[in-house]
């Protein structure tokens, strides 16, 4: 059996992959394990203002950062924001245009879509949770003389990343919530960000307030969201 630590691939180390083969009785527990646990993901939208320590934050964001990205390029920068004067600013940025797609940027099919949820254009959330983690993919990198370096499969990559940090704050036993006002260039103002960051998505991240009600809604079954070739 071929043991070296690692090789070199077009002169490039390559370390060995330690696996972790289970049996198929075990694949099928864990897998199920997950499901079971993240069908019980919801987006909540009440906080309580429990204070969430930083340590916390920065493994979720650590975890998030894991993701597979285009060339291995990890396009992304999460903000993540405590300060309650920030987010009073975010908050009130947010609300503007939030305000301004319900009255008069969003259609009344969207809107009537989104009754059964309960959303609305206030977002006290912003100020009540303690965290709040915004999310930039950067649409290409710039080098140490200033120049421009390219990065690949942007949004795919950002979209990936923002999954397993959703996935990684409920495994935490905290709450989240996908939140893209648009649009969001006033994230970029108020954070300070370069040039070659856009916002992408917004996340507010605590305990729930207690108690907290989220809407009665149903999954697709696996037969409407999946096709088997056998």
């Amino acid at each position: 059996m071929d043991t070296k630590p690692h090789i070199l691939v077009n002169g490039h180390t390559h370390v060995r992959y330690q696996e972790n083969i289970l049996s198929q009785k075990e694949l099928l527990k864990q897998s199920q394990a997950l499901y079971f646990h993240l069908n019980k993901r919801r987006s909540v939208r009440e906080y309580a203002d429990t204070p969430v320590p930083k340590e916390v934050i920065e493994t979720l964001i650590k975890t998030a950062s894991t993701a597979p990205s285009g060339a291995h390029k990890q396009p992304w920068t999460f903000c993540a924001v405590s300060n309650p004067a920030l987010k009073s600013k975010i908050r009130e940025a947010a609300e503007a245009e939030e305000k301004e797609s319900y009255e008069s940027r969003m259609s009344e099919r969207w809107k009537k879509d989104l009754e059964p949820l309960g959303t609305d254009m206030h977002k006290p959330f912003l100020e009540i949770a303690p965290w709040l983690i915004i999310v930039f993919k950067k649409v290409h990198d710039i080098d140490e003389k200033g120049e421009k370096t390219n990065n690949y499969y942007v949004n795919e990559s950002v979209g990936i990343a923002c999954g397993m940090l959703i996935t990684a704050i409920h495994k935490a036993g905290l709450v989240t919530l996908t939140h893209t006002p648009s649009p969001m260039n006033f994230l970029a103002k108020l954070l300070n960000r370069p040039s070659n960051e856009r916002a992408y998505l917004l996340l507010p991240v605590g305990y729930p307030k207690s108690p907290t009600y989220v809407p009665d809604i149903k999954r697709k079954p696996l037969d409407e969201v999946a096709e088997f070739y056998e």
